[in-house]
């Protein structure tokens, strides 16, 4: 029976992130290390014996960030349509028909004045005004976005995926249900609380994830119930796997 799943995977390191600054709408590159590591991603977890099965891919959701856009070229998932910021097509091998779509709902926490800076350099700021230490799951960022700014566009990106992808798989034999995992590429903030929303928490509670640049996150359900979302826990290669062999 059928249990689709979304992936979630941050883009990979950039100079920014290797010291600790928020990167919400500056536009960086990976850096070289930062570009291996995806590939070796790619290389580890994507194919048709792996945790990510580019042929069961229905679809690709992709920051508007240059960051996570080349994430997705390296991960190399095979897509046999032009990536929507390519003029034309790379010839490659195609391993799926998933479309990729670029949307602002899974771009990067909004850090308005906090852009740029460290977690450091926030607290001097905000202890020499005489204010409470920051928690942006509380708190947000000044002149950015608020927890409840980006409560509604996940949640709205969420309804998306269980409408048009596994609303009509979950629960059915693999063998009817149609092609519904899909893969979204995107922001450290961001993701964790892609992840809290998925599962119904509240961004205010406090979000005590990590996933760390380049790292990969499964989120899917109990059950095989819409209404019973979950994050999975490891263990999926290797039920992949075992499922084959059997």
């Amino acid at each position: 029976m059928t249990t689709p799943r979304a992936f979630i995977i941050r883009h990979g390191e950039t100079e920014w992130s290797l010291n600790g600054r928020h990167t919400g709408t500056t536009e960086l590159p990976l850096t070289e290390n930062g570009e291996k590591r995806i590939r070796a991603t790619g290389q580890a977890l994507v194919g048709n014996d792996r945790l990510i099965v580019p042929s069961k891919l229905a679809h690709v959701y992709v920051s508007p960030r240059f960051r996570a856009r080349r994430t997705v070229e390296l991960l190399d998932i095979g897509c046999r349509d032009k990536l929507p910021w390519h003029d034309t097509h790379t010839p490659c091998d195609v391993r799926t028909e998933a479309k990729v779509e670029v949307t602002e709902d899974i771009r990067e926490w909004d850090y308005g004045d906090y852009e740029g800076l460290t977690s450091v350099q926030i607290k001097e700021q905000r202890e020499e005004a005489g204010e409470i230490a920051w928690d942006i799951w509380r708190d947000g960022c000044p002149s950015g976005e608020s927890p409840a700014d980006v409560t509604k566009r996940l949640d709205r990106l969420i309804t998306d995926i269980r409408t048009r992808y596994h609303d009509e798989a979950i629960g059915k034999p693999k063998g009817e249900a149609p092609i519904s995992d899909v893969l979204l590429v995107a922001h450290g903030h961001i993701l964790r609380a892609f992840a809290m929303r998925w599962i119904g928490r509240e961004l205010t509670q406090g979000v005590s994830l990590l996933l760390e640049a380049g790292g990969v996150g499964t989120m899917s359900y109990e059950h095989r119930s819409l209404h019973e979302p979950a994050i999975l826990l490891g263990g999926a290669f290797m039920v992949d796997v075992v499922e084959k062999a059997a």
